[in-house]
């Protein structure tokens, strides 16, 4: 393997923990359209696809995709500051490898504005080459193209260029366009749900990462 140069993450429960934010933005949005509940497990399915995604089917039943979605940003950052924290070890290991004159990048299923408010929060702005968000893309995730557009955006190589992130659309993303990809376990979803994406390395702490980049086993 060839000593890698860019890293590429994705946000919301790679980087932040905003995943039970994330739930009760999509309680909320139902509830307030007066539309069935659906269940956690439901919603965790499409966790890592953009809100057009997770509200598409609805969309096509109600017709009102804005209406939704509207709602949806209004409740999530209202409440974004108080309840979304930096994972442990996060900032550290990103800055760590920042240090070590790495490439780095956001790709990731949110808007640039949501994007831009949850690396605020984490104090990672600053520490990001590049961001590669929904709102940017014609194909988001799984398709390849937001990997491939940050990749362009950097110069960057696929074989020197690893993603990391925590669903399975992230993976699938990442396999697409070419580029080593790294399942975190610190997020939602365990190692059963992620295996089938089949990610070249799996990640128990950030600080793993470092390991991996430097071209040593996780």
């Amino acid at each position: 393997m060839p000593r890698l140069h860019t890293v590429l993450f994705d946000l919301d429960g790679t980087l932040i923990d905003s995943v039970r934010l994330i739930l009760d933005s999509y309680h909320h949005t139902l509830a307030a359209h007066g539309l069935p509940p659906r269940t956690d497990a439901e919603w965790l399915e499409g966790v890592g696809t953009p809100l057009t995604a997770q509200f598409g089917a609805l969309e096509d039943a109600t017709g009102m995709l804005d209406a939704l979605i509207a709602t949806y940003r209004e409740y999530n950052l209202r409440h974004h500051d108080r309840m979304v924290t930096v994972y442990p070890g996060v900032v550290d290991a990103v800055r760590e490898l920042k240090e070590e004159g790495i490439v780095t990048g956001l790709v990731t299923s949110k808007n640039r504005s949501g994007a831009l408010r949850g690396l605020a929060l984490a104090r990672l702005e600053s520490l990001m080459d590049v961001l590669v968000c929904a709102d940017e893309v014609q194909n988001p995730k799984p398709h390849p193209e937001p990997v491939e557009k940050a990749m362009r955006l950097l110069g960057s190589d696929p074989a020197a260029t690893i993603y990391v992130g925590d669903s399975i659309h992230d993976m699938r993303s990442g396999r697409a366009a070419g580029v080593w990809t790294a399942a975190v376990l610190w997020g939602p979803f365990g190692r059963s749900h992620l295996e089938g994406a089949s990610p070249d390395y799996w990640l128990e702490k950030p600080e793993e990462l470092l390991a991996v980049v430097r071209g040593m086993s996780p």
